[in-house]
């Protein structure tokens, strides 16, 4: 298949595709700022804090384990296939085209989640930012509202641009975020090691403890806020057709990431309960922080870093936010390719090459989100912060575990038998754990049922728009043929046999049919 430059069409015209300019390091970038490690550091280890107390390390390292479990079946899956589409295409080829159109969704559905998550919490920082500032006294109810919609159009007017100027502005951001954070990590770990914290915190390493009264079960409570830490380390797979070696430049970006944000996750998370303390008090004082290292840096520092990092978490949930819009509308657009074609959302800006109708979409999907639970249901920012980000992760870990079950068959059963490229040993095993950890902690999460009405409402929401999906494909079977056939005409999904393969052939007689290249 090839691609005419000026259009982005198909030589035949039928199917829109994305222009190839991208390198590895822009792969790496869209991961980056889209799991938002920056942002996520300062965030999300409150929640695990008010489950599992000082022990919030340890959620961090399952987190870690389960998130590489997925990414390995990513790496190596990618490795051999590519797709704008994310697990949407990548699912589709391993084990059909229902499943794919369910990962798909359920992916799509974490996306829009994850854009109103990261737009409420510049809004959140941002507003907090301005009262710093000295714009007011106290912060209004409505401009942390405002703020995630300039967020949003801010997202919409950067994901409209060339996708290498949006790459480069997320990874800068997100490197002087990190540098910032790392210094205040050093700061705390050398005093608490040496004359020890404001109120007496002296060094020690029992938060890699389970507290008396917490169940080592209950650790998969704390473990979705790990998850959720993580969501979006698998952005770049959505660039299967933008990057210009696809099967080399996303492999490295979606394993390498999330290996990064482990090790910054579980040893960030280690030195937030060593600054605050692993007491009674510190872990109450943590569990309470709105900026896990803005207070430490406060403390530990001076009240000016406070507002230096508050500043910096802005700035970077603004890139997590854009990135995850730039992901978004990629998989949006490949959906919409392989069920209509060349119609609906398709069309791609001539200028950039980006998916402009899917862009336009998932941004005003959110803006809509965040106008209609300001108007209709809560006052309070932290509130749909809090709902987007569990609903998110709920249908993300549904998306994980049908990819990775689609992995393991790919790799183990599917492709040895159709393209004669053999199984790694940790191809049997990884794939299965991480479905087998993914599905514990949803069971975790789900039994006993949560008592609160919000709790219950996240799950019910992410049960429908789960529901809703698998209702179509079972109504309407006609779906899936279509998304059948627009992938085996996908080239990131046509596999060539291996050379072993081909070369059984080479002492075939003249004019015998050699080895076709294998669609998915």
């Amino acid at each position: 298949m090839t691609t005419d430059s000026s259009n982005h069409q198909t030589t035949a015209g039928s199917k829109p595709v994305l222009r190839r300019s991208l390198k590895t390091w822009a792969a790496v970038s869209l991961s980056v700022a889209a799991m938002g490690a920056s942002l996520a550091i300062n965030l999300n280890p409150q929640g695990a804090g008010a489950t599992v107390g000082r022990a919030v390390p340890l959620t961090f390292v399952l987190a870690t384990i389960g998130v590489l479990l997925v990414a390995y079946g990513f790496a190596r899956v990618c490795g051999r296939l590519s797709h704008a589409g994310s697990v949407f295409g990548l699912t589709g080829a391993t084990i059909g085209p229902r499943a794919g159109v369910v990962a798909g969704w359920t992916l799509l559905g974490a996306y829009l989640s994850f854009i109103v998550t990261t737009s409420m919490t510049a809004g959140i920082f941002g507003a907090d930012l301005l009262r710093v500032l000295g714009v007011y006294d106290k912060t209004p109810d409505i401009v942390p509202w405002l703020l995630a919609i300039v967020t949003v159009i801010i997202s919409l007017v950067l994901g409209l641009s060339p996708i290498k100027q949006s790459a480069k502005v997320l990874l800068w951001i997100e490197i002087v975020t990190i540098a910032l954070i790392v210094i205040i990590m050093a700061v705390v770990v050398i005093r608490v090691s040496t004359v020890g914290g404001p109120t007496g915190q002296h060094f020690t390493l029992n938060m890699f403890t389970v507290p008396q009264g917490v169940a080592p079960s209950d650790l998969f409570l704390g473990v979705v806020f790990g998850f959720l830490s993580f969501a979006g380390f698998e952005a770049s797979a959505a660039l299967g057709e933008e990057a210009e070696n696809p099967k080399k430049a996303i492999p490295r970006a979606v394993f390498a990431v999330p290996l990064f944000g482990g090790l910054f996750y579980i040893i960030g998370t280690a030195v937030q309960m060593l600054g605050f303390g692993t007491g009674k008090a510190g872990v109450t004082a943590f569990a309470g922080s709105a900026s896990l290292f803005g207070d430490l840096g406060q403390q530990y520092i001076g009240p000016w870093v406070g507002g230096v990092v508050t500043l910096g978490t802005t700035v970077s949930a603004v890139g997590c936010c854009l990135a995850t819009a730039v992901a978004a509308a990629r998989l949006l657009f490949a959906m919409n390719r392989g069920l209509v074609g060349d119609r609906g959302l398709s069309h791609l800006s001539k200028r950039s090459g980006a998916p402009t109708s899917a862009t336009f979409v998932v941004c005003a999907i959110a803006v809509v989100v965040i106008i209609g639970t300001r108007v209709f249901f809560t006052t309070k920012a932290f509130d749909l912060f809090a709902a987007s980000g569990t609903i998110g992760t709920l249908v993300l870990l549904v998306a994980y575990a049908l990819f990775s079950v689609g992995a393991w068959y790919f790799l183990v059963i599917r492709s040895p038998k159709q393209h004669g490229l053999k199984a790694a040993p940790l191809d049997y095993v990884l794939p299965v754990l991480g479905v087998a950890l993914i599905t514990y902690t949803m069971y975790r999460n789900l039994v006993p049922w949560p008592t609160a009405g919000s709790g219950q409402a996240n799950i019910y929401i992410a049960g429908i728009w789960t529901l809703v999906v698998l209702a179509v494909i079972v109504i309407r079977p006609a779906v899936a043929r279509r998304v059948a056939s627009s992938l085996r005409a996908d080239d990131g999904l046509i596999i060539e046999r291996v050379a072993e393969a081909v070369e059984a052939h080479s002492d075939a007689p003249a004019g015998a049919e050699k080895p076709a290249p294998q669609t998915l």
